[in-house]
């Protein structure tokens, strides 16, 4: 039985270290009070592996939101992906593309409840973007996604 259980930890260690970053698993109350805490500007991005124009849109997060890191802009990924791709999936997709912004998974199934939460004109489309500074009291939602130039725009808002 110990035998099966090393085998087993070296194999998830294996797994983490094979992909890359840990995908914690978290409820939408949990996504809300990192953005109700947050001490520095925070870009909330909403996304799924199986989702073009998301994946389009993380490439200019990932370079973008890095120009920003003079002003201590935070990025996090909340994946929307399936549970089936939780957390391997979303791990190995990440390490392919080179993400390096944290990514959680949201472990919610019912959209009409957690949307609202977060703004209420989000419909549950996908890419949405939640930018807060809470040191300014700035809170702004992007419903659509943000391409370089308009991420630009948003981010000077969300550090001036």
């Amino acid at each position: 039985m110990k035998k099966i259980n090393l085998f087993l930890s070296i194999a998830l260690l294996i797994s983490v270290m094979s992909f890359g970053q840990t995908i914690k698993k978290v409820k939408i109350n949990d996504v809300l009070k990192m953005a109700d805490t947050a001490i520095s500007p925070l870009v909330i991005n909403f996304w799924a592996t199986w989702c073009a124009p998301c994946v389009n849109e993380l490439k200019w997060f990932e370079k973008t939101v890095d120009e920003y890191k003079d002003k201590n802009v935070k990025v996090l990924l909340v994946s929307l992906d399936y549970g089936e791709d939780y957390p391997n999936g979303i791990a190995k997709f990440a390490k392919n593309k080179g993400y390096k912004a944290p990514i959680v998974w949201l472990n919610e199934a019912d959209a009409s409840m957690f949307c609202p939460k977060i703004d209420k004109k989000w419909q549950g489309t996908i890419p949405v973007t939640l930018m807060v500074n809470n040191g300014k009291g700035y809170r702004e939602f992007y419903d659509h996604q943000l391409p370089e130039g308009q991420l630009r725009i948003a981010l000077n808002k969300l550090v001036e």
